[in-house]
């Protein structure tokens, strides 16, 4: 079983919600969930952004559920950090 620390997308998202509010939704899905946004190009109705999260056990699929429910969408994961857990 492996745990997920750190994982970085690349998110198209609308320009509401706004960047923090974005950010601060993703955060809320961890208790310890750390969120950096960053808007790499603004088009008339979309933003391209560079999501990294970071957490002591980051759940993916919710992310990418609560992503798509701001009307955002996940273009594509491009680094990932895990770890993996030992049970005996």
């Amino acid at each position: 079983m492996t745990k997920t620390l750190r994982l970085v997308l690349d998110v198209l998202k609308p320009h509401k919600p706004n960047a923090l509010d974005f950010s601060s939704a993703i955060a809320e899905l961890g208790a310890d969930y750390r969120v950096k946004l960053k808007v790499t190009e603004v088009d008339k109705k979309t933003e391209s952004t560079i999501l990294i999260i970071e957490g002591a056990d980051i759940n993916f699929e919710n992310i990418k559920n609560a992503i798509e429910k701001m009307g955002a969408s996940v273009h594509s994961i491009d680094e990932v950090e895990v770890c993996g857990t030992h049970s005996e």
